[in-house]
């Protein structure tokens, strides 16, 4: 079919990555992040990571939009523009590290170092004396590097929210918040370092009608459940998803 040239895949390649984003969607209506990190884990089975990033940037970007019903009023904006600060120097490094290295490696690191945090803080680890300016900083700049080299920059913003043992709700507006400010910003940069093509736009539009309901759904999810239920989701999923990650990176040696 001549509309399937526009996207570059076939239409088994094109469900399989509508049904990674619905769940995606999903999760992040519950996380409040995520998304990012299980599409990643899809697509990579189909696509190259050059290829990827910036699909998922601006999928995050029209996702953040759609949460803004869901999250406003739980947004801590003085967190979200001190993260910032550092995302902005962080990017620029992470979409440089795109182009000249292998992204599989970092991938690999931080998968490991997201299993060990996640068990340590399973087991009932905090740290209240991180929450201040220069940890928000150095956070920051982690995410933003890590963003533009594998989209993982939520998780250890994430991680860091945990640690500090701030509430379910304030975690996933801020994140929310967060990801839209700094993923335009990432997109912009990966637009101007010819990251970005026409097969991204025509990747991007039909998948922007499944990104609302899942969102949706999502946010039913995290209605109803507790704090701790909230909590000990997310590790299982950062648990979860950095194995898969590990996974298949090992396959792909």
């Amino acid at each position: 079919m001549d509309f399937l040239s526009f996207f570059q895949l076939s239409v088994i390649e094109i469900s399989f990555i509508i049904f990674i984003v619905f769940i995606a969607s999903i999760i992040r209506g519950f996380n409040g992040f995520g998304f990012s990190a299980i599409c990643i884990s899809g697509f990579s089975f189909i696509l190259p990571a050059i290829e990827i990033v910036p699909v998922i940037l601006a999928l995050e970007v029209i996702i953040s939009i759609f949460m803004v019903p869901y999250i406003w009023s739980k947004i801590d904006w003085r967190f979200v523009f001190k993260i910032i600060v550092g995302i902005i120097v962080g990017s620029p490094i992470g979409l440089y590290l795109l182009k000249h290295l292998n992204p599989g490696t970092t991938h690999l690191s931080v998968c490991l170092l997201i299993i060990f945090f996640s068990i340590l803080l399973m087991k009932g680890y905090s740290n209240k004396k991180i929450n201040n300016n220069y940890g928000k900083f150095f956070t920051g700049i982690v995410s933003g590097t890590l963003n533009g080299l594998t989209t993982l920059g939520g998780m250890p913003v994430a991680l860091f929210l945990l640690t500090t043992n701030i509430q379910p709700a304030i975690i996933r507006g801020s994140l929310a918040a967060l990801f839209f400010l700094t993923d335009i910003y990432a997109f912009t940069l990966s637009f101007f370092a010819d990251i970005v093509d026409m097969t991204t736009i025509y990747r991007v539009i039909p998948l922007i009608i499944i990104l609302p309901l899942g969102v949706f759904i999502g946010n039913k999810f995290f209605v109803k459940s507790k704090e701790a239920t909230y909590r000990k989701v997310v590790f299982y999923f950062l648990i979860i998803i950095s194995i898969f990650g590990i996974f298949r990176i090992i396959t792909n040696i």
